[in-house]
C-alpha cells in the first residue's frame, strides 16, 4: 500500500464497498482528516481510518473496493495501522462491526480482536430492521 487516499477516493471506495448502508461522503472524510487525532492507512483500493485519543484508538471505518477484495489488502492495512498506532503510544483498539457482516468479523477475529459488547439495532438498513453492532477490542501490548 502506498499513498494515503484523498477524501474523494475514500468516498468512492466506501460507496463501492458499503452497499447495505449509507456510505460516507467526501466532505465527511475531508472533515475527519483535518483532525490531528485521525490516522488513515492504505490507498484508494483499501484504507482504514482511525481516531486516536490518548492511548486508545477506534477504527472508524475500513473499506476495500470490491475490485480488490479477497487479496489480503484489508489484513495488510490493519497490520500497517497497528505499527503506526503503536508508534503513537496506543495500547488498545476498539471497533464496531455489523452483526450481519461475517467477512469483516472473520477479518477482525483473525487479526486478534475479541468481542466485548453489543449495541442493539445500531446500523440502519433501508427497508429492513436495523442490525446490531458487535463491539470488539484488541490490546496492542
Amino acid at each position: 500500500m502506498t499513498d494515503a487516499p484523498s477524501p474523494s477516493q475514500m468516498a468512492a471506495t466506501h460507496a463501492a464497498a458499503f452497499t447495505q448502508s449509507r456510505p460516507w461522503r467526501t466532505g465527511e472524510f475531508a472533515e475527519l482528516l483535518t483532525s490531528p487525532l485521525s490516522l488513515v492507512v492504505g490507498d484508494e483500493r483499501c484504507f482504514s481510518l482511525f481516531r486516536v485519543i490518548a492511548d486508545e484508538a477506534e477504527l472508524l471505518t475500513i473499506a476495500t473496493h470490491p475490485d480488490h477484495q479477497r487479496q489480503g489488502l484489508a489484513r495488510a492495512c490493519l497490520s500497517r495501522a497497528e505499527v503506526e498506532l503503536r508508534l503513537r503510544g496506543v495500547t488498545e483498539v476498539f471497533l464496531e462491526v455489523a452483526a450481519d457482516n461475517a467477512p469483516a468479523q472473520s477479518l477482525y477475529l483473525s487479526a486478534g480482536f475479541a468481542k466485548c459488547g453489543l449495541r442493539r439495532e445500531y446500523y440502519p438498513r433501508p427497508g429492513a430492521q436495523a442490525v446490531d453492532a458487535l463491539l470488539m477490542r484488541k490490546a496492542l501490548r
